[in-house]
């Protein structure tokens, strides 16, 4: 399935600016997703990433995303939301995959919980729709965040499909990175990933 064909489907067919509780893994995949979307949308960015460690990269990400947005002028709503952090609920998740390779089942198990939160979230403050920038990454599974999104929908708060990678979001992102002097880390979140990425 073209999943950016189906967001632009759904952009198209918009009669009012609806609500959306976007979640946000860091700000430099957040920037081409939020340039794609603040249009047609009242954003809420959902900061909820219990995956990320040590505590302080979590909050130097965090910090950023929350800078970013304040720097971004939208004509409709856009905030952010901070999740607590709770590295626990990773680490539970986690336990017999830490030897997983990257994009494996660890991987899923990790987008399903972020945007399992992100859904129940937003179905409870009644937001019409709710997404995740996760996919503007070409080390992300488009596949698999549309399909655990479009499984956790319901009538009252719709998923909004998205391949943000297409029409080069990705090479995007990385121009909004350096425009706004964006910190861009060299690893997803996760030890698993750190330890992997020190390796390669």
């Amino acid at each position: 399935m073209d999943y950016n064909r189906e967001m632009e489907k759904i952009i198209e067919s918009l009669d009012h600016t609806p609500s959306l509780l976007l979640h946000s893994c860091c700000a430099p995949c957040s920037s081409a997703v939020l340039e794609r979307l603040m249009d047609h949308f009242d954003i809420t960015i959902l900061y909820y990433n219990p995956n990320i460690e040590p505590y302080e990269e979590y909050l130097k990400r965090k910090d950023e995303e929350k800078e970013f947005i304040s720097k971004l002028k939208s004509h409709n709503k856009l905030e952010m939301i901070d999740a607590d952090y709770d590295n626990e609920v990773f680490k539970t998740l986690a336990r017999g995959h830490e030897d997983d390779p990257e994009r494996g089942p660890r991987c899923y198990l990790c987008y399903k919980e972020r945007l399992s939160y992100t859904f129940k979230k937003a179905e409870r403050n009644n937001f019409e729709f709710f997404g995740t920038t996760l996919s503007v990454s070409p080390y992300k599974y488009s596949r698999w965040l549309n399909e655990i999104g479009l499984e956790l929908e319901t009538e009252k708060t719709k998923f909004l499909p998205a391949d943000f990678k297409k029409k080069n979001g990705y090479k995007r992102s990385i121009e909004l990175s350096k425009e706004y002097e964006l910190y861009r880390q060299d690893y997803c979140g996760c030890i698993y990933s750190r330890r992997k990425s020190k390796v390669e």
